[in-house]
């Protein structure tokens, strides 16, 4: 793992094991993972225009969402002023249904550009959007180095899906991040 922990999943999948989430015959992972067709299409919470959101098929916890372009590109010097407008709108987007989804005590938002600052596939950019809790590293992270993952991925994707605003295209986004922890989404005045 490029993180240095193994995880140990409560409710394994066979084709999970049988090769899900690894990278096409010559081609980057996390392309092959945002293709409708592919096997891990079922991990695909909402694809827009220029960007889509993902499910990480290595997460740090439950709900653990990636946000790339669609393009494949390094860096965000690459990314057209359009893309990197979808890509934060869908970043925020994110961030807000993990909040209707997990109600966490907080999050991570983040990129790791380059290998040396963690990125475990460099040549495509993408940001992680995590739910974080007061206790959400155990012993278990502690003394065995690895995770406890307590949901699937088609679950948390399901779940994930089920709280994704359905407007997520408009270009208006009134909801505040407050409103959705609140459960009152749609009350809050935009800018």
């Amino acid at each position: 793992m490029a993180d240095g922990l193994d995880r140990m999943w409560a409710g394994w999948r066979g084709e999970y094991v049988a090769g899900i989430g690894e990278a096409p015959v010559g081609g980057c992972p996390l392309c092959g993972a945002i293709d409708p067709t592919g096997p891990q299409a079922g991990w695909i919470i909402h694809r827009g225009e220029l960007a889509t959101v993902i499910l990480n098929a290595f997460p740090y916890n439950n709900g653990h969402l990636l946000v790339l372009v669609n393009r494949h590109v390094a860096g965000l010097d690459a990314v057209t002023e359009e893309e990197a407008a979808e890509l934060w709108r869908l970043v925020r987007t994110a961030h807000r249904a993990i909040l209707a989804a997990y109600e966490p005590d907080g999050a991570n938002i983040g990129a790791n550009l380059g290998t040396a600052a963690g990125a475990g596939v460099p040549d495509h950019l993408h940001l992680h959007v995590l739910p974080r809790w007061a206790a959400d590293t155990s012993f278990v992270t502690s003394v065995a180095g690895m995770r406890v993952l307590p949901e699937t991925l088609d679950s948390a994707a399901a779940r994930l899906r089920a709280a994704w605003p359905a407007d997520t295209d408009a270009d208006t986004d009134t909801d505040t991040d407050a409103d959705i922890a609140a459960g009152t989404p749609g009350e809050a005045e935009g800018p």
